[in-house]
């Protein structure tokens, strides 16, 4: 189980297992939240919560940012892919470091290139 909460734990999120690889985004948003991304489709999360879920939508409006009314903390954002299925980014700084600190870290340049950097081998 890979379990993500907030700092109050009025949002819990349970996927069954830690995704391959982890994103960092340097967009405007995912700068200023310090998220690092781990993707799933939405069957694959279960939310809990008790507390309101505080929603954010920006630009074009095709994400949506999850935020604790009670403590603040982004856990997650949604968005609906081209094939219809909805896409979670589960944000992976709600997780214990120790169920993290394996996990690949991917570099993506959501502020110019819209593309993956590369990587050193």
């Amino acid at each position: 189980m890979f379990k993500a909460s907030c700092h109050c734990g009025g949002i819990v999120l349970n996927a069954d297992e830690a995704p391959e690889t982890i994103t960092s985004c340097n967009c405007s948003i995912c700068h200023r939240i310090g998220a690092l991304w781990g993707y799933y489709l939405d069957e694959q999360v279960e939310t809990q919560q008790t507390v309101a879920i505080q929603d954010y939508r920006w630009g074009d409006k095709t994400i949506t940012f999850h935020t604790c009314s009670g403590c603040g903390c982004t856990t997650h954002y949604t968005a609906v892919r081209e094939d219809g299925k909805t896409k979670i980014g589960l944000n992976t700084r709600m997780v214990s470091r120790e169920d993290t600190k394996d996990i690949r870290v991917r570099y993506f340049d959501g502020a110019d290139t819209w593309g993956f950097l590369k990587e050193e081998s």
